[in-house]
């Protein structure tokens, strides 16, 4: 087991995982990454606010990967 930490950039603003996921591999982590993604595209969607969010997944020393999701509209504001 591995302990992940999944710091969540919502926007400019970063909000860092203090406590982190003990997860048997790096499979299970993007498993956990995509999953926390989806909830926070859909917590966005329900505030009606349009923006990028991304989960940047690291161990205890050292970045892994980062999960992102871009909205992009090519239509006027309403």
């Amino acid at each position: 087991m591995m302990r992940y930490f999944f710091d969540i950039r919502d926007g400019k603003d970063l909000y860092p995982d203090e406590e982190g996921l003990d997860l048997p591999n790096q499979l299970a982590a993007e498993v956990e990454a995509t999953d926390a993604l989806a909830a926070l595209a859909r917590d966005a969607a329900d505030e009606n606010k349009r923006r990028d969010v991304a989960i940047e997944v690291r161990s205890e020393t050292t970045p892994l990967f980062h999960a992102s999701l871009v909205f992009q509209s090519d239509r006027a504001k309403q």
